[in-house]
């Protein structure tokens, strides 16, 4: 099935029609954002531009103050005196020109900057900047012992995109630093270049990140530095980073996993210069990198690590298709051991750590080259490296390409029922005009089809959420969206938007993804930076006031029957998609929550299916592939939810063989993290998979046993599983529910690592 065009198009829109000067759309487009659950609605601005609160762009004027002013303006959350919350979302945007700052551009919580896709404004750092970056997510509170305005871990719901940051006038052994980005979840990088001094002496650097919980960054480029990114996180993904005449290209201080997918590196001394050796919690270092798709160029070391492996687990690698120009030295120790020598040559695949086949609880540790996995070739760009697809902008469309859907009728403002509002403007304009969502949260009360041909783009992650009778009966779940009709085809884009339910809503299906990309498209049906949060937001009735952890909660804390489908037919590209069942509220109280969605992400799409994101705190699973084919997955990331055993899966809710749902014995009581039955053509590079709580107790972890399996493949799936990190789960590995890898052979800090495992 086609995609079909609205009521009012002769045409599809293929083309913007923007003219050689025209600013970018979203600076003239009419802004009617409304936050709906702000104390003041009516009053609070959701779009600012930075040139309204004063900024000139000049180059030569001091701007720092007038952008500061745009991003606080508003009883806004920050300064040390809010954790979070959802209810001042805002865009700050930045015209065209050149910015002159003297101190940090502070990213308030819950925003998006946006710079001119057109033409991307410079961000200028005076010559006497002082402060701890151009822009910086997370400031440290002056004299407060290392106090910061935000907890790195829930440091959720912000993007920078679209900006030059120029460090160059500052001198070049001055500590300088683009972006301090310590962050966590539904967070993003995008279409950032970092200028740096190329001195000898420099101290620059693009990127300072000492820790989180990520995250996704990507087309990014960094010239010049001492660093080209400095990092340490949990686990973060990076997609197309360019690094060009830095001394160390990529730095990595620690993480329990981190996935870099298109890598080009021209002109640095070295490539990765990773930390490792820790082995504990308290000497934690890199625990897992994971290189896919790299072209290296005139670089004398590619990477190296700290400390030597010694024929043990000590920092894990795996390394695939690495194109090497002039790099004599792949692989190196700090010190000058070379462990891989290189030249001009392509690495098909290497790995450093333990390595794990079929049904074997003993593994092999390898510093060497191990066979490469097939690859579908639908996962596949025509030079043979995983397809990636920039979030799209629009850059080139003009303001009358767009139409707003506040401008047809719906209103946003939490309460009103936009369905029918909703359901015309697809109607009429699906296929011929970008539908503008402005922010606002928009209630459904029964299922909406969005066409295939659709375009839909949010303003600082609109929300959809469905409410109502007809997502409340967990015997007959309803989609609140489906995206596409069953075994359609055509492009659909989804930016910016968040999906959720206002409880109960236990027949919640809340996003079946149905449509498939045209042939020779690849990548045309997909979501970017879009997310599903189920609860811990006002508006939801699954709040810390409704539904704390203190008390047992019952069907009125039911968020969902399951977050997100992929049906057989669909295909689905999907870069920086959080799927969360929240475990706390991010508006006050702030507390703890017990909320039960009953299913994370279900596939059963025969392909292409790209997947960087995360699924967390889901009853029965959060990852369920089932007959499901071509599925690319790195990093993904999962926890378990806090509550579990108490209930035990699938209670509150049935396993049902109509959703091929996992069943539960007396010995497995906590969710899996990922479920693989019947699948062909899967390739998992990068996955951490934690498992923190028993009935929110952490006692568990000091025996690394919260809880005994996390990650299960049947005994006749294609796949192959690289770079494993999981926490406290007594097997990292089963294969028909037999436990095959034990943790404890495989600790790599406070998580244990499984560098590579194979059917055979």
């Amino acid at each position: 099935m086609s995609a079909a065009l609205g009521s009012t198009c002769s045409a599809p829109i293929t083309s913007g029609t923007a003219g050689p000067s025209d600013a970018f759309w979203l600076q003239n487009i009419q802004h009617q954002g409304l936050a709906a659950f702000n104390s003041d609605p009516s009053g609070y601005q959701v779009f600012r531009n930075v040139k309204d609160f004063g900024a000139a762009g000049d180059g030569v004027t001091d701007d720092t103050a007038a952008i500061n002013s745009a991003m606080s303006s508003g009883n806004r959350c920050g300064n040390g005196n809010c954790d979070s919350t959802t209810t001042a979302p805002a865009i700050v945007y930045f015209p065209q020109g050149t910015y002159l700052v003297s101190t940090p551009i502070v990213a308030w919580y819950y925003t998006q900057m946006i710079g001119d896709a057109r033409k991307p404004p410079t961000l200028l750092a005076a010559a006497s900047f002082t402060g701890m970056a151009v822009i910086d997510a997370d400031p440290y509170i002056p004299g407060a012992s290392g106090a910061q305005w935000y907890i790195n871990q829930n440091n959720f719901y912000r993007s920078v995109r679209n900006f030059v940051i120029d460090l160059t006038r500052m001198p070049a052994t001055t500590s300088a630093t683009g972006l301090h980005w310590q962050v966590s979840q539904a967070t993003s990088l995008m279409n950032i270049v970092v200028e740096m001094s190329t001195d000898a002496a420099t101290a620059h650097q693009g990127i300072f990140m000492e820790n989180g919980s990520g995250g996704f960054m990507g087309d990014l480029v960094f010239n010049g530095g001492k660093y080209g990114i400095w990092v340490g996180n949990q686990q973060f993904t990076v997609r197309n980073i360019t690094v060009n005449n830095a001394q160390t290209a990529i730095y990595n201080l620690w993480n329990w996993g981190w996935t870099f997918q298109g890598v080009t590196i021209n002109n640095c001394q070295v490539g990765f210069d990773l930390m490792t050796g820790g082995l504990t919690q308290d000497t934690q270092t890199v625990g897992a990198e994971a290189i896919i798709d790299a072209v290296v160029t005139n670089t004398p070391i590619f990477l190296r690590t700290s400390e030597a492996s010694s024929g043990t687990l000590a920092g894990s690698l795996v390394l695939n298709n690495i194109e090497l120009n002039n790099v004599p030295t792949v692989v190196g120790v700090v010190g000058g051991a070379v462990v891989l020598t290189g030249g001009t040559t392509t690495i098909d695949q290497w790995v450093q750590g333990n390595v794990y086949t079929g049904t074997s609880s003993t593994s092999s540790f390898l510093q060497g080259s191990l066979t490469a996995p097939t690859k579908a070739s639908s996962l596949l760009d025509s030079s043979g490296r995983i397809f990636g697809k920039t979030h799209p902008q629009y850059e080139d469309y003009a303001v009358d390409q767009f139409v707003s859907i506040r401008s047809l009728g719906a209103k946003g403002d939490g309460s009103t029922n936009d369905t029918a509002a909703i359901v015309n403007a697809f109607a009429q304009y699906a296929g011929c005009k970008i539908i503008f969502f402005d922010q606002g949260t928009y209630i459904v009360s029964s299922t909406i089809t969005v066409p295939a041909g659709t375009q839909m783009v949010g303003e600082a992650w609109s929300v959809i959420m469905g409410s109502g009778s007809a997502f409340q009966d967990i015997n007959n779940p309803q989609p609140v969206i489906r995206a596409g009709d069953t075994n359609s085809q055509g492009v659909l884009e989804i930016t910016d938007i968040i999906f959720t339910t206002r409880g109960p809503a236990a027949g919640a299906i809340v996003l079946e993804w149905n449509v498939h990309d045209p042939a020779g498209q690849q990548g045309a049906a997909g979501m970017w930076d879009s997310h599903i949060r189920l609860g811990g937001a006002l508006g939801t009735n699954l709040d810390s006031t409704t539904c704390p952890n203190t008390t047992t909660t019952g069907s009125n804390c039911i968020s969902a029957f399951l977050a997100l489908h992929l049906t057989p037919a669909s295909s689905a590209y999907l870069e920086g998609t959080w799927v969360w069942q929240a475990d706390h509220s991010l508006d006050p109280s702030f507390g703890g929550i017990t909320v039960y969605s009953g299913r994370g992400i279900y596939s059963q799409s025969a392909g292409p299916v790209w997947m960087i994101g995360t699924a967390e705190h889901h009853v029965l699973y959060q990852y369920n592939l089932v007959g499901a084919q071509n599925h690319y997955m790195g990093l993904i990331q999962t926890e378990t939810p806090y509550f579990q055993p108490n209930p035990a899966p699938p209670s509150p809710f049935t396993s049902l063989t109509s959703y091929n749902d996992p069943t539960y014995s007396g010995s497995q009581v906590m969710a899996w993290a990922v479920r693989v039955n019947n699948s062909q053509n899967i390739l998992v590079f990068g996955a951490g998979l934690y498992s923190f709580f028993q009935n929110y107790n952490q006692a568990c972890l000091d025996s690394n046993s919260c809880q005994t399996q996390i990650f299960d493949i049947d005994s006749v799936s294609t796949i192959d599983v690289y770079s494993l990190s999981t926490v406290a789960s007594t097997f990292q590995l089963s294969v028909s529910e037999n436990g095959i890898i034990n943790q404890a052979a495989n600790r790599n800090g406070l998580q244990s690592t499984v560098t590579a495992w194979t059917r055979t």
